[in-house]
């Protein structure tokens, strides 16, 4: 089954409002070029560092601007809609940094909450603690869509090669990490990670990205990518700046990499044995 899948590529700022016109703008370019599963990048309702400005800018989901935004787009467009990600108010100061599924009628077919929380030093100075905001989730995610099957994660996760073997074992063919890498992350792994995770599952790996400078000082990588089952490159976009990455993808090509490489069914159980 071929279909054409999209994958968004924002600057987002701080100002929601700003970021979801944006959204709605980028979308409909996609639906346009024929996109039927369009995918956004992680925090494309705000990128925001000071946590007193994040808590003023947020909402539950139910009233979550992005959220609502998207549903409507879906509707609309008739399309499968996947929000990378955007910040959930919780409550007592509690904060999810979301994905959102909603499909062509408009209704949210799933949810997942970023487990793997970015808590690093890099060596040129930068610091991020995201278990300091945010409250990780316990839940992985592998939806049935007409067209595929679908792994959900967020950015950090593709570090965490067990989440995506989880989600092939169980049938995932498309696996998703949509992003804000990083540029020094991201030069150094971001291609690398992208097509590890599709070859060694043999799996579609969708992955829209932030790209650039932010309002808040920090600036990502970009890259948007789709690559497939054997790991090849079918788009990428550049590092600064929005794009509507949009590339064809047959899901048969899932079945005939696992067929000449079929590590997930020989994969066995193995006992750790310490050297004497």
């Amino acid at each position: 089954m071929s279909f054409k899948v999209a994958a968004i590529q924002m600057c987002s700022g701080m100002d929601v409002e700003r970021n979801v016109e944006t959204l709605k703008t980028l979308v409909c370019d996609a639906a346009g070029q024929g996109a039927t599963y369009i995918q956004t990048p992680e925090m494309t309702g705000s990128l925001q560092r000071n946590r007193k400005a994040l808590f003023a800018s947020i909402r539950p989901e139910e009233s979550d601007l992005v959220a609502k935004a998207a549903s409507e787009l879906a509707r609309d467009l008739k399309i499968h809609l996947h929000i990378g990600s955007t910040a959930i108010d919780l409550g007592e100061g509690k904060v999810a940094n979301r994905a959102l599924l909603f499909g062509p009628d408009g209704h949210k077919i799933a949810s997942y909450d970023k487990i793997h929380m970015f808590d690093v030093d890099l060596d040129n100075g930068e610091s991020w603690r995201e278990s300091a905001t945010y409250q990780p989730g316990c839940e992985a995610r592998v939806i049935a869509l007409p067209f595929a099957k679908l792994g959900m994660a967020v950015c950090y996760d593709v570090r965490f090669p067990h989440l995506f073997r989880t989600q092939a074992l169980a049938g995932a063919e498309i696996l998703t990490a949509p992003a804000a890498f990083t540029r020094q992350t991201g030069e150094a792994h971001w291609s690398i990670l992208q097509r590890a995770r599709a070859i060694e599952n043999g799996a579609f790996m969708i992955s829209a990205a932030q790209a650039g400078v932010h309002e808040d000082g920090r600036e990502t990588y970009g890259h948007s990518i789709i690559v497939d089952p054997w790991g090849k490159v079918l788009a990428e976009a550049g590092g600064t700046g929005e794009a509507v990455l949009v590339a064809e993808i047959d899901v048969a090509a899932v079945s005939a990499a696992r067929a000449k490489i079929p590590n997930l069914r020989n994969s066995r159980d193995f006992a750790l044995v310490d050297a004497v």
